[in-house]
């Protein structure tokens, strides 16, 4: 596989290591695959990042309320994997101040959850698609990207079906790439960049089942 990018290590200050490159599954994979995401400014301007410090989810460390662990039993929502990719992007595109989620990243990715390597939860009320969460899978590696809902509770019901198929399968690595206060609720973790390409280089090298 080419290298588009120098060492992650080496962005500056804000994580910007490229500006510029394409949105097609061999830059996409190699950014992956070295600690790098796409983060685009607008339609026109794309730039890529490693942040310092990088946010993941800790199997062991994600947490949630006992109100929603509720709501995930009380069978009021469907989850299924992988049966709406496109509703869901469209969904998180779709939510106030999303707009890195450009119809090129939508294309972008779309096109990779037709090779395989992205995927999407998608949790439904009835037949009503509303709520979900998307990202991309390499070897023992899940980047989640986004999620959106449309109904109370949606989209963390998504994250939390999301977070223990991960776990069954045997996935090394959650990365969520920057802390907010959404994800700090349920565990999120912040640790050194050169401690996250480390264990990226090892979740790489590791097969967990398929998604």
């Amino acid at each position: 596989m080419p290298c588009f990018f120098i060492d992650a290590e080496q962005a500056d200050e804000e994580g910007l290591v490229h500006i510029g490159g394409r949105l097609t599954p061999d830059w996409l994979l190699d950014a992956y695959t070295h600690g790098i995401f796409p983060w685009p400014i607008s339609e026109q301007f794309l730039a890529w990042f490693s942040p310092d410090p990088r946010c993941i989810f800790d199997f062991e460390q994600f947490r949630i309320s006992r109100r929603l662990e509720r709501t995930c039993k009380n069978g009021r929502f469907s989850i299924t994997f992988d049966t709406d990719f496109s509703g869901v992007i469209r969904g998180c595109a779709e939510r106030q101040g999303e707009t890195w989620i450009t119809p090129a990243m939508i294309r972008a990715y779309t096109k990779l959850h037709r090779l395989g390597f992205a995927h999407s939860v998608e949790t439904r009320l009835g037949n009503e698609l509303v709520g979900g969460v998307y990202g991309v899978a390499v070897g023992g590696l899940f980047a989640a990207e986004s999620m959106f809902f449309r109904a109370r509770d949606a989209s963390k019901v998504a994250l939390v079906a999301l977070m223990r198929h991960l776990q069954d399968r045997n996935y090394q690595l959650v990365d969520i790439q920057i802390k907010t206060d959404h994800t700090a609720r349920f565990g999120a973790v912040e640790i050194p960049r050169s401690e996250y390409l480390r264990r990226l280089q090892s979740a790489l090298r590791h097969t967990p089942k398929p998604f």
